[in-house]
């Protein structure tokens, strides 16, 4: 019995080294996919705005056929990013900054802007935002920016998607 208690004592070590591992690094795998492929939308710290939802144009998840996504795969290596939302008058919207281990770093929404512009600025330790924004503070280079607007109706797109692209991320 004791030849064997080394090797399983071992066998299990490596198994929980493993299992720890591969915790700490699904995360960041995933959303460095995400990342990438919401990077073939459109350049990295530029909003991409995609047409209405359907199971066919959306890269990652499943979306809801009632809301208009607008991504912004962003690197904070040349300097903080600044998000400017333009308020969608009598709709819901909001805007999500997700870091590269997956986290929601920030949730803005016209409910927590009463209806105004959110301004954030998204940044690392030692850098400030500047006057007028909101800084977000990151641990992570990279993420993803993503803007849901909610449609009471499908034939109201044009008019949203106008609104839409008048939102900014971009590098201060």
């Amino acid at each position: 019995m004791r030849q064997w208690l080394f090797p399983i004592v071992a066998a299990v070590a490596v198994a929980a080294g493993a299992y720890q591992a591969t915790l700490l690094a699904t995360p960041y795998v995933l959303m460095n996919a995400a990342i990438k492929k919401v990077g073939e939308r459109g350049p990295e710290n530029r909003f991409a705005f995609g047409q209405m939802a359907t199971a066919d144009n959306q890269p990652i998840v499943r979306p809801s056929p009632d809301l208009s996504y607008s991504t912004c795969a962003f690197n904070l290596a040349k300097g903080p990013v600044l998000i400017d939302v333009e308020p969608v008058p009598d709709r819901y919207w909001s805007v999500s900054i997700f870091d590269a281990r997956t986290d929601v770093a920030a949730v803005r929404s016209d409910r927590d802007t009463g209806g105004k512009a959110a301004r954030l600025a998204l940044v690392k330790d030692g850098q400030k935002a500047p006057a007028g924004y909101e800084p977000v503070r990151l641990d992570h280079d990279r993420g993803i920016a993503l803007i849901r607007i909610l449609l009471a109706d499908p034939a109201e797109f044009p008019v949203i998607d106008a609104i839409r692209r008048k939102s900014t991320c971009k590098v201060l």
